[in-house]
């Protein structure tokens, strides 16, 4: 009877050990995809204000204007 359950255990081991691989291997697979797609969100976040930056530059709006104004505003406003 000792023999059997030896054998038992000894076949038990290999497939709790399987089976907990398999359930950890699935929280890997979430983990992976989670950090790539992260990543993507941090490039394209990058790409996102470089190019808003270059354009700006590009094509003057009237942004310098702008601020200009305002902080002349804020001058005259200091000095009331």
């Amino acid at each position: 009877m000792i023999r059997l359950a030896n054998a038992l255990y000894a076949f038990k081991l290999p497939l709790a050990c399987l089976a907990l691989s398999t359930l950890l291997g699935g929280c890997t697979v979430v983990a992976v995809a989670d950090a790539v797609a992260s990543t993507a969100i941090g490039v394209t976040k990058g790409v996102v204000k470089t190019t808003g930056k270059v354009i700006g530059a590009a094509i003057p709006d009237g942004d310098d204007k702008d601020k200009k104004d305002e902080a002349a505003k804020k001058s005259e406003e200091s000095e009331k």
